[in-house]
């Protein structure tokens, strides 16, 4: 058995050899529930782990933002501003200002997928500039990639990720996440000094980061297929 179900919630099982104890990990995207456990665990005990953290485990898989699927008619967040998705002319997305102009051709997804990241780069690129200057430190590459577990890295030679689903955020959260991956360029960790870098290149940069903590899975929740 590699599943169960707990109050009509299904648990799927993971046995790790690195587990010393079992834990409990709810998707932010789809909200699917994963029990890990350590190699030599009974599987009774997992079901009472989990059954013992029922009410945890429905109050989190509430929490999850329902998915969406981008396509003509449909709307989604760019630079933190729900706007629609329109039949459109030509061959690729087109942001128009107030809306995605698109083809209706069942590959609109996909098209939109390739405008936001375009429009991800344009901006990214600029505030990972401005804050690097500012900072009086040079950075290697950018690059974007769609990431799950982080909006950003930066790298021991200085090379900087991003996810590129920052084009739906806020812009000012967008660069808050820049002005966060730069600083790493002087501290790479989150000690005191580097979140006072933080702060001198964003004074300001609190709310930023809370609504990405609070708002950051319906960006993930949005699918492109």
């Amino acid at each position: 058995m590699d599943a169960f179900e707990v109050a009509g919630t299904p648990v799927r099982l993971r046995r790790s050899a690195r587990a010393r104890r079992m834990t409990l990990r709810v998707g932010r995207v789809g909200g699917a529930v994963t029990l890990t456990l350590p190699p030599r665990a009974a599987l009774a005990d997992a079901r009472a782990f989990a059954e013992g953290h029922a009410a945890w485990i429905a109050r989190h898989v509430a929490a999850v933002p329902a998915a969406r699927t981008v396509a003509v008619g449909t709307t989604l967040p760019v630079a933190g501003r729900e706007v629609p998705v329109v039949a459109g002319g030509g061959r690729a997305a087109r942001w128009t200002g107030t809306a995605i102009a698109v083809p209706d051709d069942g590959h609109a997804g996909r098209r939109v997928a390739t405008l936001l990241k375009e429009m991800a780069r344009t901006r990214l690129v600029a505030a990972t500039e401005t804050h690097a200057e500012a900072l009086g430190r040079p950075f290697g590459r950018i690059t974007l990639r769609d990431t799950r577990s982080r909006w950003g890295s930066c790298s021991g030679r200085g090379d900087l990720m991003y996810s590129w689903r920052l084009a739906m955020a806020p812009e000012e959260v967008l660069d808050y996440v820049a002005a966060h991956e730069v600083a790493h360029l002087a501290h790479m960790d989150h000690s005191e000094r580097f979140w006072a870098c933080v702060a001198r290149l964003m004074p300001d940069y609190a709310p930023r980061r809370a609504w990405l903590r609070r708002e950051g899975a319906a960006l993930h929740a949005v699918r492109f297929a």
